[in-house]
């Protein structure tokens, strides 16, 4: 279950998004997942429920470190871009071609910061299920 070895296009928002989707094909389908390993009661002598579960939680925070080193990659080269345009802005501030790049970049750069947004909702979604049904098989570290 670990996360697609697509790397990010920071140029093409569209792309940036599309490959963002496919990273958190783990987190879309944690219920799907933990029916389908976490055993009930009544199986529960069958399968490893702690087993399963530790390594399903290392899985979840294996993909959202990588979506987020992605992300804060992709913000990271957006706004050198961004800063290297509005140098480009002040020393030709008329150039029409510039300022419309500019514009077009911080949009870019505004939308891949609430990406982070969507990322801190979509993981604490994840979480919460996976706490929900692992709580009595497995406690994950405390983080620090």
């Amino acid at each position: 279950m670990a996360a697609p070895n697509r790397t990010l296009n920071c140029e093409d928002f569209s792309m940036f998004q599309d490959v963002l989707k496919a990273m958190r094909n783990i987190d879309d389908r944690i219920v799907h997942s933990l029916n389908t390993t976490v055993p009930t009661v009544s199986f529960s002598g069958r399968v490893d429920a702690s087993q399963t579960c530790r390594k399903l939680y290392e899985s979840l925070m294996e993909a959202h470190l990588s979506r987020d080193r992605a992300i804060k990659t992709c913000i990271a080269q957006t706004s050198e871009v961004v800063g290297q345009l509005r140098e480009q802005r002040a020393k030709d501030g008329d150039n029409m071609t510039t300022v419309k790049l500019l514009r077009k970049e911080q949009t870019k750069l505004k939308l891949m910061r609430s990406e982070l947004n969507v990322e801190e909702v979509v993981n604490d979604r994840s979480l919460k299920v996976f706490s929900e049904r692992c709580r009595t098989h497995y406690t994950p570290p405390t983080v620090k």
